[in-house]
């Protein structure tokens, strides 16, 4: 399994490192930080046959696609208290035309 390892991609400095849990028989992670953003991220197990371009290639997929969801616009919700209930209208309907007089037969 490769170490820990660091690479440039469109202006942003990645660092990966592999890291265990401290419970037994627990799995290997693969876990990275990015300049500029102060969350760390592990997005999938360690395998034997990872390579540093394997990796890169994940990470940097991952990253983007995250940028994306967190670019998108948040999902508003209807609270559990109005389930069920009718949408309320927001917008003035206009009253309908009157009918138009309708003539007597002759």
């Amino acid at each position: 399994m490769i170490k820990a390892f660091e690479f440039q991609d469109d202006g942003r400095t990645y660092s990966c490192t592999v890291e265990k849990r401290r419970t037994p028989a627990a799995e290997a992670w693969w876990w990275f930080g990015v300049s500029g953003d102060g969350h760390r991220y592990a997005p999938f197990q360690a395998a034997k046959n990872d390579t540093q371009d394997t990796v890169r290639t994940r990470i940097v997929t991952y990253y983007k696609e995250h940028l994306v969801r967190k670019a998108m616009p948040a999902v508003t919700r209807q609270h559990w208290a109005s389930r069920g209930k009718g949408v309320a209208v927001t917008q003035a309907v206009p009253p309908a035309a009157a009918p138009a007089p309708v003539a007597a037969p002759e």
